[in-house]
């Protein structure tokens, strides 16, 4: 239940995020930070993905390790490159990554769709 919750929170604030910046698009796309010198609108977009849409996959427990590493790679660019490493600097950033490397560990629980197709396929 601890694993259902966890990422219910995580997952829809991180996936707010994700939401705030679609809605932004418009006005972020040109200015967006461009770490990986892909452009700045393709990384707005690949943030987007990460965020928005791996978030509410991770929510619902769907493909879940598939689903955070995109998520991982996001917050380790953000607190590495971003925001140096510094945990002062980055704290959010460090948070999220510390807890989808758990999750990562973890897996999403019984309470989730992972976990229900499991249930399944063992009979």
């Amino acid at each position: 239940m601890a694993l259902l919750i966890g990422r219910v929170v995580f997952g829809l604030t991180f996936a707010s995020h994700g939401f705030q910046k679609l809605q932004g698009f418009n006005a972020m796309a040109d200015k967006f930070p461009d770490p990986l010198g892909l452009g700045s609108e393709l990384s707005l977009i690949l943030v987007i993905f990460g965020e928005l849409i791996c978030g509410s996959a991770f929510v619902l427990g769907f493909l879940t390790r598939l689903a955070l590493l995109p998520m991982i790679f996001s917050m380790m660019v953000a607190f590495f490159v971003a925001h140096g490493g510094v945990v002062s600097e980055g704290e959010l950033a460090f948070v999220y990554l510390f807890i989808f490397v758990t999750y990562l560990l973890t897996g999403a629980g019984k309470y989730s769709v992972d976990g229900f197709i499991a249930q399944k396929v063992k009979g």
